[in-house]
Order: structure tokens, then C-alpha cells, then sequence
């Protein structure tokens, strides 16, 4: 193990004040990007960053591109690496223009953390999600148990995610004073709730289980009268462990605490598409299903702006260009079948939808993948 650069961690952890007090980036940006810079680090056996020199990012472009990927034992994606050697540009851009180091490093060095042209766009190729069908959710859900306390909250926290296509990490720190049940509705309050970029909106429970909605108000009353759990205690809470008659611990009920990352909830709505023979669909694939189904159903577009911003996006283009993709196997049915555009069909009220559109991509700043001008929000 490279020993550390006491130098080099004194001037990172200006960086991450940079980056948290000046740009205003969150904890799970700025690990990321620490990561990226500590695999440079150990290419050049942390060396002083004020010796830097071009040829070391081409170096570590080289290496970055034949190391293989812990988990998979497969080469790093072609998006993984683009990732990597932005956070790097960036930093030693920073670092250029930082006392100590201005005469040490130049702007043009930092430019040589890119990639060729033929890369980024190998790494910002979209690519077909594997998304599953509403019936194969409420399929998986019909198979959970619900013998035990814990198996109702996974089953409850499932039908949440189906009739709401919350991300994961507003699931698990959602509480049960941002639930109301009887209009049919979450309160993803940022102040409480781990929404993506800090956003507050409103979801409405969405109309494509009745079964899923059942399952959650079942789940709601069962705190709220057996338990007699409050506004401020979490929906979803983590599981309490006690021990056995061997003195061994294992899970005993609910802990009146919720959970302190998704990787829970995570683990559950995979498990219980395996648990049924299908493949492993990540919980954020629901939301790609729920707006397929959305599509499928031609809703005007006053309507579809509405589900929309039942997802939490300020734009409906956000939910076209992001989420909207039409999968190989349905673009198929459709042009085979010469059904895009039926003849005599009224399209007038899609005219400014689709003019809005065509103007987005034609201006040039669309960047669907994230980052820059006109980028979307996910």
C-alpha cells in the first residue's frame, strides 16, 4: 500500500472545503471524487502534486484504461473512466491557479486528463435499460410474504416504490408524516427526506395497483395503531437484532430508527424480483417501467406533464429525453405495425410539446448523459 503525502492530503482537504463551500457539492460527489484522485495518487506512488507533469496523466489514462473493476473482474467502463479523468482535469485546473502551485502546474497540463473523441463517445452512448413490465412488479409483489413484521415492511416498502417510483434513498428516510394515505399521497420534503438535488415535490400515489396502495395503507395502520409510531418516526424502519436461545444474533422485529442508507431497500425490491425467476432489476428500473407505461397509454400532454412532476422533474423534456426511450423490441412492433403516425389522427395538441423538444435538441446543449449546459436531471 502506497504510504500517504502528507502534502498532497493537506491540499485535498482544501479541495473538499473548496468543493463543498464554493460549489456546493454534496458528501457522496466529493467521496467520488476523492476516489478518483487517490487512484492517481497511486500511479505516481503519491507523489508531491506540485511535481505533476503531463506525461503522468498519460500515464494514468493508460493504466485506468487496463484496470479491471474489483467487483466484475471485467475492464472499467468507458463512462467509469470519463468520470475519473474529468475529476482529475478539474482538480489539477483548481490546483493551477492555487498559491504554491501556480508556478508548478499549468491550465494546459490539467487538459491532458481527456479522452480521445472515439472514447467519450463510447462512454456516453445510451444504451437499453433492462426495465421491467408493470406486471412483472406487481407479479413480484403478489409473491411476498407477509407472515412476519419485517416481511410486511419489505412488502410495504415494494408496493411504495411501485405506486410511486420514489428513489431509494428518499424510501428509505421517508417518515410516516410524509405519507397520507387517505388522499393518496408522499411529501418528498427535502428537509427530511433524501431527494436528489435537495428538490421538494409532492407524488401522488399513481393509478397502476390497487393492490400496491392496499398494501401500503395496511402497512401505515399497522404502525400507527399496533405500534403506536408518530409522524416522526421512520416508514420504513431498519430491523432490531436480539439474540437466540445459542446466544447468536438475529433479526426480532422493526427498531423505531430508519435506515441510514438505501442499500437496505436496495437489497429488497432486487430480491423480490429474483425470489419470482427475474432478472435482477435495480429499484431505479421502476421508474423507467412506470413512465413506458405512461406512454403506452397516450396521455395529452397537460397529462403527461403531470406524471412528470410526479417523478420530481421541473421539465417534462427531463422525462422524454431521460426516461422516455421507446425499448428495440416495442420501436419494432411500432414501425413494422406503420403505426407512429396514424393517418387522420389529430396531433395538434402534441404541436408545442414536440416544437419545444426539436428546440432543445437543435440548440445544442442537450447532454442527456448529465454535466454542462442544458444537461437533465435524472
Amino acid at each position: 500500500m502506497t504510504k500517504a503525502n502528507g502534502k498532497n492530503e493537506r491540499i485535498k482537504r482544501a479541495y473538499c472545503d473548496y468543493l463543498r463551500e464554493a460549489n456546493g457539492r454534496d458528501e457522496a460527489t466529493i467521496d467520488r471524487i476523492l476516489a478518483s484522485i487517490a487512484r492517481f495518487e497511486a500511479s505516481t506512488q503519491s507523489r508531491d502534486f506540485k511535481r505533476f507533469h503531463r506525461e503522468q496523466a498519460v500515464s494514468f489514462k493508460r493504466k485506468l484504461s487496463e484496470a479491471l473493476n474489483p467487483r466484475t473482474g471485467e475492464r472499467l467502463s468507458k463512462s467509469t473512466v470519463l468520470a475519473t479523468v474529468r475529476d482529475l482535469r478539474a482538480f489539477f485546473l483548481w490546483l493551477a491557479r492555487e498559491p504554491g502551485f501556480r508556478s508548478h502546474i499549468d491550465y494546459g497540463d490539467a487538459d491532458y486528463f481527456s479522452l480521445s473523441d472515439k472514447d467519450v463517445a463510447v462512454a456516453r452512448a445510451r444504451r437499453e435499460r433492462d426495465v421491467p413490465t408493470v406486471e412483472q412488479c406487481q407479479r413480484a409483489l403478489a409473491a411476498m410474504p407477509a407472515d412476519t413484521v419485517l416481511a410486511r415492511r419489505d412488502r410495504a416498502l415494494f408496493a411504495l416504490t411501485l405506486v410511486t417510483a420514489a428513489r431509494i434513498s428518499a424510501l428509505a428516510s421517508f417518515r410516516l408524516g410524509h405519507i397520507n394515505v387517505a388522499q393518496g399521497f408522499v411529501d418528498q420534503d427535502a428537509r427530511t427526506v433524501r431527494t436528489k438535488a435537495a428538490k421538494t415535490f409532492r407524488t401522488y400515489f399513481m393509478p397502476v395497483d390497487d393492490t400496491a396502495r392496499s398494501i401500503v395503507a395496511q402497512w401505515v395502520d399497522e404502525l400507527t395503531t399496533e405500534h403506536l409510531w408518530g409522524p416522526a418516526d421512520p416508514l420504513f424502519p431498519k430491523t432490531q437484532m436480539g439474540l437466540d436461545a445459542d446466544r447468536g444474533f438475529v433479526p426480532i422485529g422493526i427498531a423505531r430508527q430508519a435506515w441510514a442508507s438505501g442499500d437496505r431497500a436496495r437489497d429488497i425490491i432486487q430480491g423480490a424480483f429474483v425470489s419470482v425467476g427475474l432478472p435482477k432489476f435495480h429499484p431505479h428500473s421502476i421508474r423507467h417501467a412506470l413512465i413506458r407505461y405512461a406512454m403506452a397509454l397516450d396521455l395529452s400532454p397537460e397529462e403527461m406533464k403531470a406524471w412528470s412532476q410526479n417523478l420530481g422533474h421541473t421539465d417534462v423534456l427531463t422525462t422524454f429525453l431521460s426516461y422516455g426511450q421507446v425499448s428495440t423490441y416495442r420501436q419494432g412492433e411500432l414501425i413494422q405495425a406503420g403505426s407512429l403516425f396514424p393517418r387522420g389522427r389529430d396531433r395538434v395538441d402534441d404541436r408545442a410539446l414536440l416544437e419545444a423538444l426539436a428546440a432543445r435538441l437543435n440548440g445544442g446543449g442537450v447532454n442527456p448523459v448529465g454535466g454542462g449546459r442544458g444537461s437533465v436531471d435524472l
